[in-house]
């Protein structure tokens, strides 16, 4: 049979022209507004040796009673399962090492980013939960610091024979125009309790429930500043006690300037910086192994010189390390003659350069009236041996400088014992770090 009998009956077909229009292309295009379903393998959002790790095989280690047995909902008792101490614990740790220092970051990435996301392994966080437990459990910090700390000292890892301080100011959570002077607290306190005490007779006079409610946010509002102002009057009364009593030791008979106090943050007070500038910033001493750049203790203040700052971190190290080191490294200017006289009566022996005399004189020349710490101090700075044993102190300021790299330059919170609970984070995380990397090594 001919071809042309099969297909007589359909019609004939023109071939393509070379030049004939195609149409619209067809594509494949993304559509954002749909609902997608997808199957998660949680555990493999990450890869076995990821960072995270190391911080929740961490904490999962610890003995966190005391945090859990503040959680009111156990057993059949009615009320919402609290979230973990131990997972809030290993958020902040990992985010400090990250450098996230906003509990808002730290919510959005624990939706966003696959390492909180495993961490969190479908727990929902907010906020305000993750910036009350960052500031409100510094003494479980100052415990878990000194746990660790013993813990590398045992398995050889460390040696606390020989401890260095450095201290490091940071930048506090508050504007230089926030600092006010005595007459400006008290007519700002005045302002503040009067609208305290309108908004308070507005709220009892008005009956719509919802008004009510913005009322009273405005009341709040106000005593909380009210509540600044006073506790900026406190400071400023601690400020002049304290010019008062450099000026009889001095006894100059220059007139000081007119002290000043933040509302703010009332415990910020304003500081000379590493740039040479004046800003409101947090003096904060730091003490640890020479050497091995692992944290033994961390204090916080608000004085702006180092000078006397050595005693106090050395009275606190028998709490911390059960007994004084041998040896102790500090800058210069950090001891007085009576610091260094009262660590030689405790067995320590201070490594710090002498300061250069006005007259020119060989600081390293007894003195009359140096007692026998000093005198040995002198002979020890002006040895070879001593001079060699002094050179590993520059090696804790990169402890400074990682939690620079941190992204701790600036504090997000206020006060000095908030303030404390924040550089405890830095320093626990630091150790952890160096920890694994001395096991390493």
């Amino acid at each position: 049979m001919a071809a042309d009998d099969l297909f007589g009956d359909l019609a004939e077909q023109a071939k393509p022209q070379a030049d004939a229009p195609l149409g619209a292309p067809r594509l494949r295009k993304p559509q954002r507004d749909q609902i997608a379903l997808r199957a998660v393998d949680i555990e493999s959002l990450i890869g076995e040796d990821h960072p995270v790790r190391l911080f929740w095989s961490y904490v999962e280690g610890l003995d966190l009673s005391e945090l859990e047995n503040r959680i009111k909902a156990r057993g059949e008792r009615p009320g919402h399962p609290a979230t973990s101490p131990r997972l809030l614990l290993a958020l902040w740790l990992y985010a400090t090492s990250a450098g996230v220092g906003s509990a808002r970051a730290l919510e959005r990435l624990c939706e966003s980013h696959d390492a909180y996301r495993w961490l969190c392994g479908g727990v929902s966080v907010n906020y305000h939960r993750l910036a009350d437990f960052r500031v409100g459990c510094a003494d479980l910090l100052d415990r878990l610091l000194s746990e660790h700390l013993a813990a590398l000292a045992q398995a050889g890892l460390v040696n606390l024979e020989t401890l260095a301080q450095d201290g490091v100011r940071v930048r506090a959570s508050a504007g230089a125009a926030s600092f006010r002077r005595e007459a400006t607290l008290d007519r700002h306190l005045a302002q503040a309790e009067a609208v305290v005490a309108d908004l308070k007779r507005e709220v009892d006079a008005r009956s719509d429930a919802s008004n009510q409610r913005i009322q009273a946010a405005k009341e709040r509002a106000a005593r909380e500043r009210s509540a600044r102002v006073k506790a900026a009057q406190t400071a400023l009364a601690e400020i002049k006690q304290q010019r008062k009593e450099r000026e009889e030791k001095r006894g100059n008979g220059k007139k000081p300037k007119e002290p000043r106090a933040s509302t703010t943050d009332a415990d910020a007070r304003v500081m000379k910086m590493a740039d040479g500038g004046f800003r409101p910033a947090y003096n904060m001493q730091v003490t640890s192994a020479a050497g091995e750049q692992i944290v033994a203790d961390v204090a916080v203040c608000n004085i702006g010189s180092d000078r006397g700052l050595m005693r106090p971190m050395l009275e606190r190290q028998p709490a911390r390390l059960g007994g004084q080191p041998k040896r102790y490294l500090v800058d210069g200017g950090f001891g007085s003659a009576e610091d260094i006289e009262w660590a030689h009566a405790e067995g320590v022996e201070v490594f710090c350069p002498p300061t250069q005399s006005k007259h020119g004189t060989d600081p390293y020349l007894p003195r009359r009236g140096d007692g026998p710490g000093v005198l040995a101090w002198r002979a020890r700075m002006a040895s070879d041996a001593g001079k060699a044993q002094y050179k590993p102190r520059a090696i804790c300021e990169c402890i400074h400088a990682r939690w620079r790299n941190w992204d701790l330059r600036q504090l997000t919170v206020r006060g000095i014992e908030k303030v404390r609970a924040v550089v405890l984070w830095y320093a626990l995380t630091n150790n952890i770090l160096q920890g694994l990397r001395l096991a390493g090594a």
